[in-house]
């Protein structure tokens, strides 16, 4: 499926944004409220992308590009009626080209019960890192992928004799 991935820009786009994650899961098990996902389309750290079809708003992305964790998919969100049409996928590979161009890793947290991201993900190559257990809700774990082209300094220490 053909998408158009650009900057979120404009208070419209982010409402929009703030209310799909409001309104619908992982986030409504994740207790995320309409305030608390506006501050995080906002940050200004953030680089945040609104994804299209057919010029209709179908999800978005936040990426994480600084940080120890630089690299980090913070958050993919398509709209439930769109789910299963191949969006997801291609975003996620659009995040993908955007961070390898500067960065040698992706990192991404899933939680346990988004089994289909899951599924995604690993479908699409990410392999676990870690786990957080009871990390952002009792009884759920947030699961750290990643997927790599190399290590953050691609030079090797010699051992000292």
């Amino acid at each position: 499926m053909a998408i158009e991935i650009t900057p979120m820009r404009g208070r419209a786009d982010c409402e929009w944004a703030a209310q799909l994650m409001a309104s619908s899961e992982p986030w409504l098990t994740l207790g995320r409220d309409h305030a608390t996902v506006l501050h995080l389309l906002r940050n200004p750290a953030k680089d945040v992308f609104l994804v299209r079809t057919k010029s209709e708003r179908a999800g978005f992305l936040v990426l994480d590009l600084n940080g120890p964790l630089g690299g980090y998919i913070q958050t993919i969100g398509i709209t439930p009626e769109k789910r299963g049409a191949g969006l997801g996928t291609a975003a996620l590979r659009w995040a993908e080209k955007y961070i390898f161009a500067s960065q040698p890793n992706i990192l991404l947290c899933v939680s346990s019960f988004n089994r289909g991201a899951a599924r995604l993900y690993r479908r699409l190559g990410y392999a676990v890192v870690g786990r957080l257990p009871d990390y952002i809700v009792a009884g759920h774990d947030e699961i750290l992928l990643r997927k790599t082209r190399g290590p953050l300094s691609p030079t090797r220490r010699r051992a000292k004799n």
